[in-house]
């Protein structure tokens, strides 16, 4: 059931109760986590925190915890599932779920009782009827029942042939409305996409309730910016939310011109800008950011010689001596500074790149520490999925979490360098991948494998990682290929996960298109295909589109995928 009204049937429901926290393991979850935890904290609302990452740990975590709590919060996960069968819960259990994953589980939307949806109604849901989906089984019953009557034999005989006709009737139109049902499912499940981020959805319960502090309203921005860098949201979609936002940053970051050091010099401001796409460049050198961002890499096609030559080429045309653009940021000269993004913006329209600069927000932490939204969202995510061997998954989400708070800015320079070795990574191996045409063409998609033994493979056998690698390099792909065909294909991409274990990490990525909805088809097309081919597979993670799979079946279940989606 949806809930209409956040602040009466949710918050203040679990206000006088203990409950249990399940948080998914994305940045966006945890800027939503970090909301809810403020808003706690203000009311002295008793709570237990458990982080998952997948179905198996959600319903081993609910299965240790359920005696002894009766309200569950689930965050970015269970709306598209069904989240009572999953975890068989006691009938006085109660699920408040904010989740961005669409479509919504038809179940979980009628079942009033025990599953209630913080999600935005104004998200074109397209949520099927009632009628449509549910039939009561009395109805059927009622018809089967025969009167039993004492009258005439050839009445009788009469009314039975009636009721034979009657009945076959009703089954045919049982079986009618059974195969309009399954249509019906097919096209509202076909594909998977994401809604409203889940930390705005909170930002605006904690406004409604008056309790929104600066701190919330940057952890709502942080965790837009994630669903921006990850392409989980259109282009129109990001720009609409961030109009929203910019609107609580002028109410909570307003200054008058007039009063004179009116803010103490470590307080926290908040400011719109007009930015350079550019991953990390304040934090970086300006040659290694621009070689390590997808779009410009992309754009230049840096893993060929002619690409380098077009940098070089960029580079004069901006009149920057190499020496100012290979050095730290933060050291380059102020002059050169000043007039750096509208230098950087005007050459980038010579070459063809006309969306160099993008809304987005940054903070100012007194005067030393700024960032953008999108360097705390590559920070905060390569903490999350750092591969380090003796850290558990619990580990890096408290890391990453603590990575949020304005009291902990070393957890967050640590995640700079963690990101800024990621994203060279991720450019390497796409280089990798081009050169040595490991993107394959399988008809309906391509196909690219890592093997293991590729340099930092290990960096990318989790599914955020991977699935921003898929789509760095299917856009770099496009950006390469000469073959039009191939511009509109999907990717397939996998990755070693555990090679004692023998499996590897697949995930499906739609078409790299400007037009390009963000639906993605994969997640029911590997279901079908595993089971066609009983593939051994583990369909554990929140995103459909990500899988574990045998590696010893990769073949049997690509080939399943071909004749599926031909």
């Amino acid at each position: 059931m949806f809930v209409s009204d956040f602040r009466k049937e949710f918050y203040e429901v679990v206000q006088n109760q203990r409950v249990l926290l399940f948080v998914a393991s994305d940045v966006d979850s945890l800027c939503a986590c970090k909301i809810l935890q403020a808003l706690f904290q203000c009311d002295h609302v008793q709570y237990t925190l458990v982080p998952v990452s997948g179905w198996q740990e959600l319903e081993t975590a609910f299965l240790e915890h359920k005696e002894q709590f009766r309200y569950f919060i689930l965050i970015n996960c269970g709306a598209n599932i069904d989240l009572l069968d999953i975890l068989q819960p006691d009938e006085d259990a109660i699920f408040f779920v904010c989740d961005t994953h669409r479509p919504v589980n038809v179940v979980n939307v009628y079942n009033d009782p025990q599953i209630k949806l913080l999600i935005k109604q104004d998200d074109d849901l397209e949520i099927p009827a009632y009628d449509d989906i549910f039939r009561d089984e009395e109805e059927d019953e009622e018809h089967s029942e025969n009167e039993k009557d004492e009258s005439e034999p050839s009445e009788k005989r009469t009314r039975l042939e009636e009721e034979i006709v009657a009945q076959t009737m009703k089954r045919r139109e049982r079986r009618e409305w059974e195969a309009r049902r399954r249509d019906i499912l097919f096209d509202y499940e076909q594909y998977e996409y994401h809604g409203t981020s889940s930390a705005m959805v909170m930002f605006d319960l904690a406004w409604m309730m008056s309790k929104d502090l600066n701190d919330m309203l940057w952890w709502a921005i942080v965790g837009l910016t994630d669903q921006w860098v990850q392409d989980k949201i259109t282009q129109m979609k990001y720009v609409t939310d961030i109009g929203v936002l910019q609107r609580h940053v002028s109410r909570h970051n307003h200054r008058d011109e007039d009063e004179e050091n009116t803010l103490s010099v470590d307080c926290m401001r908040i400011s719109f800008e007009y930015d350079l796409r550019l991953a990390l460049y304040q934090h970086w050198s300006l040659h290694d950011s621009l070689c390590n961002t997808c779009y410009t890499a992309a754009r230049f096609k840096l893993w060929s010689v002619h690409g380098q030559k077009r940098l070089q080429e960029f580079l004069a045309d901006m009149g920057l001596p190499l020496k100012q653009v290979k050095q730290k940021f933060q050291s380059m000269d102020i002059s050169l500074k000043e007039n750096l993004r509208e230098m950087i913006e005007e050459s980038a329209n010579k070459f063809g790149m006309k969306d160099m600069r993008i809304q987005t927000f940054s903070i100012h932490f007194g005067f030393k520490h700024k960032f953008l939204a999108s360097d705390v969202v590559f920070a905060t995510m390569s903490l999350m999925e750092s591969p380090e061997k003796d850290s558990s998954g619990t580990d890096n989400f408290i890391q990453a979490l603590d990575s949020l708070s304005r009291s902990n800015l070393d957890k967050l320079y640590l995640g700079l360098e963690l990101a800024k070795k990621q994203l060279r990574a991720t450019q390497q191996i796409i280089a990798s991948c081009l050169c040595t045409n490991l993107i394959i063409s399988q008809g309906p998609f391509l196909y690219c494998s890592l093997m293991e033994g590729t340099p930092d493979v290990m960096l990318f056998s989790k599914p955020a990682s991977l699935s921003l690698l898929s789509r760095h390099l299917l856009k770099s792909f496009v950006c390469s290929t000469k073959n039009r065909r191939c511009k509109l294909l999907p990717l397939v991409m996998s990755a070693p996960l555990n090679v004692e274990q023998g499996t590897v990490t697949v995930v499906g990525i739609p078409p790299e298109t400007d037009s390009s909805d963000r639906k993605n088809f994969f997640g029911r097309a590997f279901e079908k295909a595993a089971e066609g081919t009983n593939s051994r597979t583990l369909h554990n993670y929140f995103d459909l589109s990500v899988i574990e799979l045998k590696a010893e079946d990769r073949s049997k279940f690509l080939d399943a995928l071909v004749a599926l989606l031909s």
